[in-house]
């Protein structure tokens, strides 16, 4: 079932009878759609011709939402998120972007991943118009717009390919953004875990309070998972949850997210973030995409390894790659590697995908 008004349709009917909904990624190809329903174990399957029972496992009593994680790690989880926590989260984001009842939201991204997910469920439960549509495109943008939509949730990919001034408010969520954004577009920090983004610029939402414990950032909100599918409960006894995010808070409580945790390569000593890296090259002459990780290497401890998609014919060299790096970061920060691909895998959401990347060298 695509994204559609029947997709809509048939998550509020699940609510009215107090089900639970696993929005299954339409993308996977059979192996991996297998793995993901055997970790969810549904107990209905509902498609375009109907609903079929099938041997799974029920909800708890309050249950609204399960979602994948997104699965940059390689590990994946599903989230389980009550009503009363998928009702926080509207309730929360919808008073930090001053949505109105005049509003409309374009639904375009998938409801496989919490951000575009809760884009769906933000509408229902606020009761703002929605326009869903199988996919992003320009043209479903544009023809959102002249629709009446005025909200829309996007990746960084997504708006470097349209007009942002015919939504009033543009919220950007996934992969590292650009520095320099139109005034329309808010930036937001969330995991799946936390339903979707509790930091829009920065800045925490009402009801969310946020910890730098060992660099490391903890969350503490209305919004969080109840457990994961398997059971296990990642919010501690006192109600925080560990992001596996490293990152600070200014003295007046802003959020900057250096990374993740195991994105972290230490080599020869040194800490080296990939994403500050990847925003040293992206101005590279003929690099269209890159992604930057660290890959075990018997000397350094890991070695600082950049994949590259380019535009041009000739390849640009690796000396010409550590040097640009080194006009602007230290040069422990320069790959000592680099290889060229056709493209970079990346989720739903725009996230790199580096442990595919990693494991790919293993193969070759």
């Amino acid at each position: 079932m695509a994204n559609s008004q029947l997709f809509v349709d048939r998550l509020s009917r699940a609510w009215d009878n107090d089900d639970a909904v696993f929005p299954l990624d339409q993308r996977l190809p059979a192996p991996a759609r297998q793995q993901i329903l055997d970790l969810v174990k549904p107990t209905i399957m509902a498609t375009v011709e109907g609903d079929t029972r099938v041997d799974g496992q029920p909800v708890e009593n309050g249950d609204a939402v399960v979602v994948a994680t997104s699965g940059t790690s390689g590990i994946q989880k599903a989230a389980v998120l009550t009503m009363s926590a998928v009702e926080a989260s509207a309730r929360a984001t919808s008073e930090r972007l001053n949505v109105m009842l005049r509003d409309t939201w374009l639904a375009c991204l998938p409801p496989s991943h919490v951000g575009g997910l809760s884009v769906i469920t933000r509408s229902l439960v606020m009761g703002t118009s929605l326009i869903p549509v199988p996919s992003f495109s320009p043209e479903s943008f544009e023809q959102a717009a002249r629709d009446g939509a005025t909200l829309v949730s996007l990746v960084s990919t997504a708006l470097q390919r349209i007009d942002p001034t015919l939504f009033r408010t543009i919220v950007l969520g996934g992969s590292r953004q650009a520095s320099q954004l139109p005034a329309n577009c808010i930036t937001t920090y969330g995991l799946t875990e936390t339903g979707s983004g509790v930091v829009y610029n920065g800045t925490a939402l009402r009801g969310v309070e946020i910890e730098i414990r060992d660099s490391i950032v903890y969350i503490k909100a209305p919004m969080l998972l109840r457990a994961y599918r398997d059971g296990s409960v990642p919010v501690d006894s006192n109600g925080w949850f560990r992001t596996g995010d490293r990152g600070s808070l200014s003295d007046n409580g802003v959020l900057q997210i250096e990374g993740r945790e195991g994105d972290l390569i230490i080599t020869g000593g040194e800490n080296v973030w990939p994403e500050v890296v990847e925003d040293a090259l992206r101005d590279f002459e003929s690099i269209s995409d890159l992604c930057v990780a660290g890959v075990p290497d018997k000397e350094w401890g890991h070695a600082v390894h950049v994949w590259v998609v380019t535009t041009a014919s000739s390849k640009p060299s690796l000396d010409a790659l550590r040097g640009h790096v080194k006009q602007t970061l230290p040069a422990h920060c320069a790959p000592r590697n680099v290889h060229f691909v056709a493209e970079i895998p990346r989720t739903a959401l725009g996230k790199p995908q580096r442990s595919l990347l990693v494991e790919s060298l293993k193969k070759s």
